[in-house]
């Protein structure tokens, strides 16, 4: 039951929107669309067969930063879409501000291309400040969480996360949202959230909770706050929420972080997610352990309950058939559970569905691959949460094949 919601700050005293309750879960036409261009097979006629089941809340879909495709990322507005598209588990990526609060943003330097920022007096703070393009050179602007306070950032509005790298005026540098996507939902001020404003959000919305801890963009310590200070902190406003251990997986691309809560909170710890990105290292191939920093064996050894690598890693082709990766096979077999992103995030799939989809690209033309690719990472590789933009995608399937 979606209730009306007292939020941390006079300032955001009441949210009236929310006065209103959910009373059931709605997929909308997009799962639709795409099992209707699905190859016929067997698992066109199963997803067929469910066309009038009821929709219901799942964990295994995860809103990736509430429903970004077509709402401003990190708002009250898109994760209550999320949570609307049956997603039971939503996400805050978490930063600080330079009074050292914990919010929302995907990145401590992206309110430049999320909000209105460049647009308002808070441009002064921006560590670049916007520079029009000239020639072959693109427009740039970079601008922090940690240059403002809590109550400079309350004052921003959200957008859709985009940027006009060949703008002259800061208006059309804030422009660019990708043709596949939409400003509909932009056109009145959606609203930005705390960490802890999230927690009470998500929470009434029914859902549970993946936070993550990125990585600043400042030098730590900072202001006195160090990494470890910045890893309790996130903890803590669960623990001060009343939140059980066992409804929170806390996620970080930085293993220490995760090794972090393992050792201090053992209970958070458990659930600690370790956000892959390896392919960053040169050499790295999810198919070849050699290359990879540590042995699935070594992480569980470390404590490590849960990896989420992007969908690519986790798997290949074999004569055009998309299989398990050796990443995910080694996974399983060191019984680590595998979280995985992100779906509907690359727009129009018929060239080879870009960087989400490169292992795969040689058997991606359509949109309607990503039922297949579903299936094969929740029976094959066995997956156990997919982060979606649009999560009814990934609610319809969970829901006819009897996930959780």
């Amino acid at each position: 039951m979606l209730r009306t919601i007292t939020l941390m700050t006079a300032t955001l005293a009441v949210v009236p929107a929310f006065a209103q309750s959910i009373d059931r879960i709605e997929y909308g036409p997009r799962p639709f669309y795409l099992i209707d261009r699905m190859e016929d097979g067997p698992l066109k006629e199963q997803l067929q067969s469910c066309q009038n089941q009821e929709a219901s809340r799942s964990l295994f879909s995860i809103g990736h930063r509430g429903a970004p495709m077509q709402f401003p990322e990190h708002t009250v507005e898109s994760n209550r879409a999320a949570a609307l598209m049956g997603a039971g588990i939503l996400e805050c990526d978490v930063t600080f501000t330079s009074d050292l609060e914990l919010v929302c943003r995907h990145a401590q330097n992206d309110l430049h291309t999320t909000t209105n920022i460049l647009a308002t007096p808070l441009a002064s703070s921006c560590k670049t400040p916007f520079t029009s393009a000239d020639g072959d050179t693109s427009a740039v602007a970079e601008c922090r969480t940690s240059e403002i306070t809590l109550a400079d950032y309350r004052t921003l509005t959200p957008k859709m996360d985009a940027a006009d790298g060949s703008a002259t005026t800061v208006e059309a540098y804030l422009g660019g949202t990708a043709d596949w996507r939409t400003n509909l939902y932009s056109a009145e001020p959606a609203m930005l959230m705390t960490h802890a404003e999230s927690i009470e959000l998500f929470r009434d919305l029914g859902a549970r909770f993946t936070p993550e801890l990125k990585s600043p963009s400042v030098e730590m310590p900072f202001n006195g706050f160090t990494q470890e200070d910045y890893a309790q902190k996130l903890v803590d406003e669960y623990i001060a929420a009343g939140v059980p251990a066992s409804d929170v997986w806390l996620q970080s691309f930085n293993l220490e972080d995760v090794l972090y809560w393992i050792e201090t909170e053992p209970e958070f710890g458990a659930q600690a997610v370790y956000l892959m990105d390896e392919y960053d290292i040169e050499g790295y191939s999810s198919m070849d352990a050699s290359t990879w920093p540590n042995t699935m064996d070594e992480l569980k050894g470390m404590g490590v309950n849960y990896i989420a690598p992007p969908t690519w890693m986790l798997v290949t082709l074999n004569d055009d058939e998309i299989v398990p990766s050796e990443l995910a096979i080694q996974a399983k077999a060191a019984d680590i559970e595998i979280i995985t992103w992100t779906l509907e995030r690359s727009g129009p799939m018929v060239n080879g569905g870009g960087w989400y989809y490169q292992s795969i690209a040689d058997v991606v033309d359509s949109d309607a691959v990503m039922y297949e690719l579903i299936d094969v990472l929740a029976q094959d590789v066995g997956v156990v949460g997919i982060f979606s933009d649009w999560p009814a995608t990934v609610t319809y399937y969970a829901n006819c094949m009897g996930l959780e």
